[in-house]
């Protein structure tokens, strides 16, 4: 094999351990620094492969031409040229041959290695977005697991509650609110779902996701402490400053018999920010 041949079948070879490396790397769970060295490795190795073949393996044809004349029959010697240029001819074809073999080889780890990565894409989200954990009947507890009650706020306070059972849930907290029942302003198809004057409403800030974390009692007001959006409580939530584009969504609850505090159902709204919903 010829040092231009050795050259681009090592390029090659190197591309496909790389390649393969990767994808055990991927199986593993994963290192971004190690990724990034194998990938450029394999991809490299298939560059300089096919740079190399092009520019030193592969024929540069010209144009010739000759005088025509008579020709003397072919000598012994003629004839044994002719028979070495053509074994050396299949020789050359037989390299090739092995070198297209590495190439096509290089090209199929890669294409494993990238089976990881296309996987982890997951299924569409579907309506995951849309819903949360509450449920009808679901009773409100805190981070801790203890069930939340008529007589656990006083009014002026505040405190965040998950759906019995799916504790910490990210889309699922709320902030539950007491105020004077008389204050609150909400549309007629929700005040039903703040009784006594308590009021839930998501913890999720519509503007960038933030957790609200702050009750300002004095003026009825939730902020986020990310861009300082700020939400009229006892107004539906509705955003009275900051970037916010849209009014928290309400949890609606329910006093159950024995005093627990249950949800109705879901939120009134997709909770988070309103961006992807504009798909």
């Amino acid at each position: 094999m010829k040092r231009d041949e050795r050259v681009v079948a090592a390029a090659l070879g190197v591309s496909i351990l790389a390649a393969l490396t990767l994808f055990v790397v991927y199986v593993r769970g994963g290192n971004p620094q190690a990724e990034g060295a194998l990938l450029a490795l394999a991809l490299g190795g298939v560059g300089i492969g096919l740079l190399v073949w092009a520019k030193r393996l592969m024929p540069h044809i010209r144009d010739e031409t000759q005088p025509r004349s008579k020709t003397a029959p072919a000598t012994e010697a003629d004839r044994e040229a002719a028979v070495e240029t053509m074994e050396s001819g299949v020789e050359e074809i037989r390299r090739r041959r092995f070198l297209s073999r590495m190439l096509i080889g290089a090209a199929g780890a890669l294409g494993l290695a990238a089976l990881i990565p296309i996987r982890s894409l997951g299924r569409s989200p579907g309506d995951s977005l849309v819903h949360t954990k509450w449920t009808p009947g679901a009773r409100l507890v805190t981070a801790e697991g203890t069930p939340v009650t008529e007589s656990t706020l006083e009014t002026g306070s505040f405190t965040t509650v998950f759906p019995e059972g799916f504790e910490g849930s990210a889309d699922s907290q709320a902030v539950l609110i007491r105020v004077e029942p008389d204050q609150l302003q909400l549309p007629p198809d929700r005040i039903a779902g703040a009784p006594d004057g308590l009021v839930a409403y998501s913890k999720i800030c519509t503007h960038a996701g933030c957790p609200l974390g702050l009750y300002l009692a004095a003026t009825h007001e939730l902020r986020c402490p990310c861009h300082q959006s700020t939400f009229d409580v006892l107004d539906g939530a509705r955003p009275v400053y900051g970037p916010a584009p849209k009014p928290l969504p309400q949890l609606p609850i329910e006093i159950a018999d024995d005093g627990s505090l249950r949800a109705l159902g879901d939120f009134s709204d997709p909770v988070g920010p309103g961006f992807w919903e504009q798909a």
